[in-house]
């Protein structure tokens, strides 16, 4: 970005009446992120520093997560929902302040592009006064058309208000637009409400730049980037386009995925080269995985960290705070969650480390659960380097095994262990002679008395 001054405002006041939802439509989430995050994201990576979110009156959650997103944004509040014009005025106290661009959006746009914004601020910079964002469509049925005439836009006309020539055009407005912010207020507080239900409409804007004799033109994006959404339907066609972007975003940086309709992005995912994806597998938030890993099927990873030439799976569950550092072995039906995992350590089969760190080489036999939680606090265990936790063993925390300890196959530990000791807790085996057979005449006598 230039060093021009811009300020974007996003309309974020929708209800989701549509969507039939008590909550705001811009909160519903694709990616693993709400809508009005995907915006205000593309505006920071487009170095937008100034951002102002539009809010409808009551949604404390949607101001908190605004704020937990985008540092620089501030919320206005729209009280009566009276067109986009009057949202946008909602602003009007950062809109009286200089800024050389303005850019007016929306929070239901999850797709929009930092090329599109960039062309948005390119022709701004290149003089025109108002921008306004088109595509190209092969049904335009029900959007307004944009009426060129060269490179100067004359008018939006809504479908009911057009022509019979005027509706074969398929040049359509998105609603996007950015203003010169010399120019903006006048413009906006020109709008009237002169229309059906009183409403102010941004669209208005454009026939008044044009009786100003302002220069007024349309940049053209894809239809696909501009998909807005008012149903689950259209929440889910968008999911769908979101996810086969990261796919192919995955593949071209040197991701084997080798079945990628099924597998499923976080807008965080992180994956380097050379690590291979199996089918059916889902990327929660906050994931990160280093070279050379191997993400089996039917695994579900959030908030984990997986180092370089690690496997897990399949069928394995990694939750936040699990940070393995390296060529680990996480196997099917293994739930981890806070865990600390030093290289080489393993733990293969269905068990659960919660709360706990492990050693290097460490290795964790099947069924083994660390009991990390008492009813009321959690507690951690902390295993050291090249232990071996026989099979289904249980350590109950708060409690330390030290380097080199050997846990005896089901093994109930209270107490820590010692540096290469060898722990047992267990009860003794005892046999009765001849009772196996005493057991099954009792039982078969029971089962025949029913």
């Amino acid at each position: 970005m230039s060093d021009r001054s811009c300020l974007s405002i996003v309309l974020a006041a929708g209800l989701g009446t549509r969507m039939r939802s008590s909550m705001p439509k811009v909160m519903h989430e694709i990616g693993n992120l709400p809508l009005v995050g995907h915006v205000l994201k593309a505006l920071s990576a487009s170095g937008v520093k100034e951002t102002a979110v539009v809010v409808g009156p009551d949604m404390p959650e949607l101001e908190k997560t605004v704020a937990n997103l985008s540092e620089g944004a501030q919320c206005f509040t729209q009280v009566d929902r009276l067109g986009t014009a009057h949202a946008a005025l909602a602003a009007r106290e950062v809109l009286e302040e200089e800024h050389d661009d303005v850019l007016i959006l929306f929070g239901d746009t999850p797709l929009i592009t930092t090329d599109m914004i960039s062309e948005v601020l390119g022709a701004l910079a290149a003089g025109a006064d108002l921008v306004v964002v088109g595509f190209e469509t092969a049904n335009p049925f029900g959007y307004g058309r944009l009426l060129m005439k060269g490179e100067q836009l004359l008018a939006i006309r809504e479908e009911k208000d057009a022509s019979d020539e005027e509706r074969e055009v398929t040049f359509c407005n998105s609603g996007i637009m950015g203003f010169a912010g010399s120019k903006v207020l006048a413009l906006l507080d020109q709008i009237g409400n002169d229309t059906a239900n009183g409403e102010y409409y941004l669209t208005d804007a454009v026939e008044l730049a044009n009786a100003s004799g302002l220069k007024v033109v349309a940049v053209n994006a894809p239809e696909e980037d501009l998909q807005g959404i008012n149903t689950r339907a259209q929440l889910s066609d968008c999911e769908a386009v979101f996810q086969q972007r990261k796919r192919l975003e995955a593949m071209a940086r040197g991701v084997t995925l080798q079945d990628p309709a099924s597998v499923y992005f976080s807008h965080d995912t992180r994956i380097a080269q050379d690590v291979v994806v199996e089918p059916n597998v889902v990327f929660g938030p906050g994931v990160r995985i280093e070279t050379g890993s191997r993400i089996r099927a039917f695994s579900h990873l959030e908030g984990a960290v997986v180092g370089a030439e690690s496997q897990i799976g399949p069928y394995a569950r990694l939750r936040p705070g699990t940070n393995l550092e390296g060529n680990n072995r996480v196997g099917n039906f293994v739930e981890m969650k806070n865990a600390a995992v030093e290289k080489g350590a393993k733990v293969n089969h269905l068990s659960y480390v919660g709360d706990a760190s492990v050693g290097a080489r460490t290795n964790i036999g099947a069924g083994t659960i660390t009991c990390n939680y008492d009813g009321f606090n959690k507690h951690k265990t902390e295993i050291g380097s090249d232990c071996f936790v026989g099979s289904n063993s249980t350590l109950v925390a708060p409690v330390t095994l030290g380097d080199g300890a050997f846990i005896a196959a089901g093994s109930t530990i209270t107490k820590a262990v010692s540096e290469n000791a060898l722990a047992v807790g267990r009860s003794r085996q005892s046999e009765l002679e001849g009772r196996a057979n005493v057991l099954r005449s009792r039982f078969k006598a029971q089962k025949q008395s029913k």
